[in-house]
């Protein structure tokens, strides 16, 4: 069983090696077909993948959003139609003018959106705060005791002590809060390596301070 595990993952591996060294070549032979020759030519399939595998990495990161799935695509049209122009249906001897438009403008473009993905991170909105949940427990009063009646009474009374109230119930937190808070303690242990304290915690949630106690207890 564990033979055949290894054996499917290699040759998924040895899949993705071929696919990506020919979609390379692809690029490379249009970007040379296009005029630019030399080091230039191997630089565009170099920057292609690398726009395409940072877009990747911030929709796995930050989950799915309209910045990431536009260079995504992006980089993906690019490699694929490269793939699709080298099959024959272009004249790489003589390239059309919007061909080289394109091949010569893709440098600013994928400057362009790296940036963006690099940076805009950095400038995005604080998360709202999620609406703490309105709990009322519901407990049931303690029945008073009856006083103990003494069949023998001393002329001194001895005072009882006053039963001390019971603890307040842990507040109930719902799911959904609970994993709100797991992605931003993921968020804060990706960006500065250290996981979240309680209070940079109630901060983010804008919760209040047992309710965020509850939470981070459920998170450790």
């Amino acid at each position: 069983m564990a033979a055949r595990h290894v054996l499917r993952v290699d040759a998924v591996l040895v899949q993705a090696v071929i696919a990506g060294a020919l979609s390379f070549a692809h690029l490379h032979d249009l970007a040379a077909a296009a005029g630019q020759d030399g080091w230039k030519a191997w630089a565009y399939p170099v920057s292609v993948d690398l726009l395409m595998v940072a877009a990747w990495r911030r929709l796995r990161a930050d989950g799915p959003s309209r910045l990431a799935w536009c260079w995504f695509l992006t980089a993906l049209f690019a490699s694929l139609g490269a793939n699709v122009a080298t099959a024959g249906f272009l004249d790489l001897a003589e390239p059309p003018a919007l061909l080289r438009l394109g091949i010569a403008g893709w440098p600013a473009l994928a400057f362009l959106g790296g940036t963006l993905l690099a940076h805009s991170a950095d400038h995005r909105p604080p998360d709202e705060p999620a609406p703490a949940p309105e709990t009322d427990p519901v407990t049931d009063p303690e029945p008073e005791a009856e006083p103990v009646r003494d069949p023998a009474p001393t002329p001194a009374s001895v005072a009882v002590p006053p039963a001390l109230p019971p603890a307040d119930p842990a507040p109930a937190v719902p799911a959904v809060l609970v994993d709100h808070a797991r992605k931003v303690a993921a968020d804060y242990r990706d960006r500065t390596g250290a996981p979240i304290d309680t209070d940079t915690l109630r901060a983010r949630l804008g919760v209040p301070p047992h309710l965020a106690d509850a939470i981070a207890a459920q998170l450790t």
